[in-house]
C-alpha cells in the first residue's frame, strides 16, 4: 500500500470523504514556503494563498482537482460536513491554471474552538473533457461551498476512483478572522 493510501485510511479520509484511497501523491507547495505532506500540521496563515500543484500526469489526459474540508461540522449532525475550498476541472495534464475553475481557491479557515481539521486534495483522471454544469464560485463568498460531497460529485461525472491525493491538518489561528471578513462572513 502506498504512503498516501495508508495516510488516507489511517486519518479516516477513507471512508469519510471517498470510498477508495488514491495511490499517488499530489505535490502541494505554498508560496509561504511550506509543503503539505500526508497529514502534517500547517497554519491557515501558511496556506492562505493557492499552492503550486503537481502530479504524474498522463499526456493528453484531463483531470479534476478537489480541495475539501470534511470536518466542517455545524452542530451535532454533520449537515454541512464537507466544505470545498477549491474545485478545478478539465485540467490538461498537470497545468491547473489551464483548467476550468468551478470554485476559486479559498485557504483554510477552521472556526475557533472546532479543533483540528483535515484539508484534503483529491485528484481524478477524467474519462475525457467534460461539460460540468456546476455554478461558478468566486473566492469572495462562502455561498455554495457547504454541504459538498466529493463522492457524489465524482459519481455524477463518472470520474471513477481517485488517482492521487494529499492532505494536511490545520486549526484556528489569527488569520482566520481576516479570511472571514474577506468572505463577508
Amino acid at each position: 500500500m502506498s504512503l498516501v493510501a495508508k495516510a488516507f485510511e489511517s486519518s479516516g479520509i477513507v471512508p469519510d470523504v471517498i470510498p477508495v484511497a488514491p495511490t499517488s501523491t499530489i505535490v502541494l507547495k505554498y508560496p509561504s514556503g511550506v509543503e503539505a505532506s500526508h497529514g502534517n500540521e500547517l497554519t491557515p496563515t501558511q496556506v492562505k494563498q493557492q499552492p503550486a500543484v503537481a502530479w504524474d500526469a498522463q499526456p493528453g489526459a484531463y483531470y479534476t482537482l478537489i480541495f475539501t474540508d470534511p470536518d466542517n461540522y455545524d452542530g451535532p449532525e454533520p449537515v454541512y460536513r464537507e466544505w470545498h475550498h477549491w474545485l478545478v476541472t478539465n485540467i490538461p495534464g498537470d497545468d491547473v491554471a489551464a483548467g476550468d475553475s468551478l470554485a476559486a481557491y479559498i485557504g483554510s479557515g477552521p472556526p475557533q474552538g472546532t479543533g483540528i481539521h483535515r484539508y484534503v486534495y483529491i485528484l481524478y483522471k477524467q474519462p475525457g473533457k467534460i461539460n460540468f454544469d456546476e455554478k461558478r464560485l468566486s473566492n469572495k463568498s462562502v455561498e455554495g461551498r457547504a454541504g459538498f460531497s466529493t463522492q457524489k460529485f465524482a459519481e455524477k461525472y463518472n470520474l471513477g476512483a481517485p488517482v492521487a491525493g494529499n492532505f494536511y491538518r490545520a486549526q484556528f489561528d489569527d488569520y482566520v478572522p481576516l479570511l472571514y471578513k474577506s468572505l463577508g462572513a
